[in-house]
């Protein structure tokens, strides 16, 4: 019956056994044990080149080494190629301050991806079966988690220089555990399954038992169920990337830009996903405390009465509404302060990539220049300063009685949050507001001597 099951399933895939190099991770218990056996059964018949490899995690001891003896004989006694490794996982552990349960599957993986590139083999096959899908499923529901992380395990994915291969997500435990009594295969049992520490375990002997006596096929439905949620994603993500390409007004390793009506006019399934595929792009490796809650607070931060707030996000993401822009940024990529002097012809580069040029002019027309500042040479003291904002900043408007805050100007002109602590402030030696380039010059600008000379400060922007 499995190999039947199996044959079926495969052939559903679309993918052919025959004639493939295959490594097996084999921990010794039910699931890779008959995976292992199932294989090296079809070794003759479909021309199969298959390798096993175990990972001692040192948990246990000398019971846990007793397990890779186990399985490093079983396979010497089918001829089949053995590769073993002792990790210190507890130490592992220790060091990075990650689970158990985490820090043993990075091990082992990383075993099993130096073993491929060894034998040069296509596949990592495991044993992960129906059972196994089900949990994954209900876990990440229960958890959170959103878009393709709801279709559970994978029956492939790429993998180092290969591919992963799950051929038993098709079988439930009990007919696993029924090919190993037909067969005498005598499995090791991992006594942490037993443990209620693991939500997985609860799960399993919680939920599983209810939801079998409910219906004893639950395993083929969920299996249904996690490739119609692929199938699903694989098309709304493909639409998706053509919608985002269109409302990102920026996109860089560090920053996104989007321009939040733009945004809002796509169907609420592609935002959803448009708001994942930036943050997986951004994170490259997504923390594991992130949810489907963090994407929902995105939402109500683009549609808030307010025009501007922020969200931290783990591992220092900042998402920052700024009027009709959101902007998702890494907390280190901000630009820092600055300070320039120029008291000579020249040109200062500001790091937020503008600059802004000083000449000496005796033509008054350089005041009809946009993004210039013609200053009577003889009415200030020089050097003049280029700088970052400071709390508290007030300028003398041009045309205007009294003084205003840079900050409520800011506001007003509607320069977004992001670009205000690095927008450049023009002032004389004694700190006295000239320029705020592109956006308000003070009343000192034009001095009263026709014939005097002029300081032509001209802003070119990014």
């Amino acid at each position: 019956m499995l190999d039947a099951k199996v044959r079926a399933f495969l052939q559903r895939k679309g993918f052919m056994l025959a004639n493939k190099k295959l490594l097996i991770g084999v921990s010794g218990g039910p699931d890779s044990l008959a995976l292992l056996h199932y294989l090296w059964s079809k070794k003759e018949a479909l021309n199969l080149q298959i390798f096993a490899a175990h990972v001692d995690h040192m948990f246990r001891g000398e019971e846990s080494l007793a397990e890779a003896k186990f399985v490093q004989h079983f396979c010497e006694a089918r001829k089949i190629p053995f590769e073993m490794e002792q990790v210190n996982v507890p130490l592992y552990i220790q060091e990075t301050g990650k689970s158990s349960q985490i820090a043993a599957r990075e091990c082992r993986y990383r075993f099993f991806e130096k073993v491929m590139n060894k034998h040069k083999t296509d596949y990592l096959v495991l044993g992960h079966h129906g059972d196994d899908q089900v949990e994954t499923i209900l876990m990440r529901l229960t958890r959170g988690s959103s878009g393709e992380a709801r279709a559970g395990i994978a029956f492939s994915r790429p993998f180092g220089n290969g591919q992963i291969l799950r051929p038993f997500l098709c079988l439930n435990r009990w007919q696993i555990e029924k090919y190993c009594l037909e067969h005498d295969l005598d499995p090791r049992q991992d006594p942490s399954n037993e443990k209620g520490i693991y939500s997985r375990n609860r799960f399993r002997k919680e939920i599983m038992p209810f939801l079998r006596k409910e219906n004893p096929q639950v395993h083929e439905h969920f299996q249904r169920f996690s490739e119609e949620i692929q199938s699903d994603e694989f098309f709304l993500q493909e639409l998706t990337v053509q919608k985002m390409n269109k409302v990102m007004e920026k996109k860089s390793a560090q920053e996104i830009i989007l321009n939040i009506k733009e945004f809002q006019a796509m169907p609420m399934p592609l935002q959803r996903r448009g708001i994942q595929l930036i943050l997986n792009y951004l994170y490259k490796k997504k923390p594991a405390s992130l949810s489907a809650l963090h994407t929902e607070n995105v939402f109500s931060l683009m549609s808030s009465p307010h025009p501007s707030g922020t969200l931290h996000f783990p591992n220092g993401l900042n998402i920052v509404r700024s009027y009709e822009r959101c902007h998702f940024l890494f907390r280190s990529h901000s630009v820092q302060s600055y300070r320039f002097e120029i008291a000579e012809p020249g040109k200062i580069k500001l790091p937020n990539g503008s600059s802004i040029a000083f000449e000496y002019t005796n033509g008054s027309d350089g005041s009809l220049k946009p993004h210039t500042l013609l200053i009577d040479r003889n009415s200030i003291s020089l050097p003049i300063i280029i700088r970052t904002r400071e709390n508290g900043d007030r300028m003398t408007l041009k045309g205007m009685q009294g003084s205003r805050k840079v900050k409520d100007i800011f506001i007003d002109k509607k320069v977004p949050l992001q670009k205000r602590n690095t927008w450049p402030i023009v002032t004389d030696s004694k700190g006295e507001i000239l320029w705020i380039p592109g956006i308000k010059e003070s009343q000192y600008s034009i001095g009263s001597h026709p014939d005097s000379s002029y300081i032509l400060l001209s802003y070119m922007e990014k």
